[in-house]
């Protein structure tokens, strides 16, 4: 996950003391946001006379066609433009270049994205877009994961309360960037800020089930109903590589692996006939507790001898609550 560094933010400092600060520690991008102020582009020249770093401009406007003449003069890598204070449909010349975002607040449903399916990321601000220092609101892992789900081929930013123990969460549900603000520049440098929003080892006071895929958008077969189409078909649904397999009351019963059918196949081979559904259950899957923190998932995962790519999600020790899925957090780091 890159991190895209909110220059204004720093408020003791001037500007060029600030990106030569955040380019000797080679910050991936560099956040400017503009709340409707066109002075921000003498701070891009200056920009560009220091470094290469791509700039990451976020415009807060009701009137985007005044910007396009300096967009088009001082283009930047990425362009974010508010939803909530535009006012009629944007429209971007294709002589504007760099990739194009959407941002969004808490209140506002990801499916306004439908009206920009052109463009190439959504960035969710979990906080009061312009003002530092907020906590991230969780109810925007539900957003992340539900912009995921309709739109996987887009890519999401996430802007306002992140800290190393949220970076951590973010990067497991693949975000692709975020934004830091306050956090970078009130750590004892932005070296060490940098390096807890990097790490891949993060205790938490988020606990598992505020980031979880939950049990209703899991692929996932009735123990009653369990017949090899059933399982097949809800594997290629789900598009994870795996099912669940829970009781008629909710209880998991097991998981099914792309890998455990193929080790059923190998069996039978000779005999296709011979292959049961029941024997490609795993019935004593890893499993975590939805109640259990980010450090308590960290230790369970170091405890296993093998790669772990999604773990059953469980209420009180049986009842089946959804699932971590470890394959964002790849993506996340690309």
């Amino acid at each position: 996950m890159k991190i895209s560094a909110s220059i204004y933010s720093d408020k003791t400092r001037d500007l060029k003391d600030v990106i030569m600060d955040l380019v000797d520690h080679q910050v991936d991008m560099l956040h400017v946001d503009c709340n409707d102020d066109l002075s921000v582009f003498d701070d891009i020249q200056k920009i560009r006379q220091l470094c290469k770093i791509p700039i990451d401009l976020h415009i807060i406007t009701q009137d985007p066609e005044k910007y396009f003449p300096y967009l088009e003069k001082y283009p930047v890598e990425y362009l974010t433009f508010q939803f909530e204070d535009l006012t009629k449909k944007l429209s971007i010349p294709k002589s504007i270049v760099g990739r194009k975002g959407l941002a969004i607040v808490t209140p506002t449903s990801v499916d306004v994205f439908d009206e920009f399916i052109d463009f190439d990321f959504i960035l969710i601000m979990a906080t009061i877009p312009g003002q530092s220092g907020g906590v991230f609101d969780r109810i925007n892992f539900s957003k992340i994961r539900q912009f995921r789900k309709k739109y996987p081929t887009k890519s999401i930013h996430v802007d306002g309360g992140v800290n190393g123990e949220v970076s951590f969460i973010l990067r497991n549900m693949g975000v692709s960037s975020s934004v830091s603000g306050s956090y970078l520049f009130n750590a004892p440098s932005v070296g060490h800020a940098l390096m807890n929003l990097t790490k891949r080892n993060m205790e938490s006071q988020f606990l598992v089930e505020d980031f979880m895929i939950p049990i209703e958008e899991c692929p996932y077969v009735i123990e009653s109903k369990l017949t090899l189409r059933s399982v097949l078909e809800t594997i290629e649904q789900g598009n994870m590589g795996f099912c669940l397999v829970i009781s008629n009351d909710g209880m998991l019963k097991g998981l099914i692996s792309s890998a455990d059918i193929r080790k059923s196949l190998l069996r039978h081979l000779d005999n296709i006939a011979e292959i049961s559904v029941e024997e490609m259950i795993n019935k004593r899957p890893i499993a975590i507790e939805s109640d259990n923190t980010i450090l308590q998932l960290l230790q369970l995962i170091k405890q296993c001898s093998f790669p772990v790519m999604y773990l059953p999600v469980l209420k009180n020790g049986t009842k089946s609550a959804g699932i971590v899925n470890f394959t964002n957090l790849i993506k996340g780091e690309i």
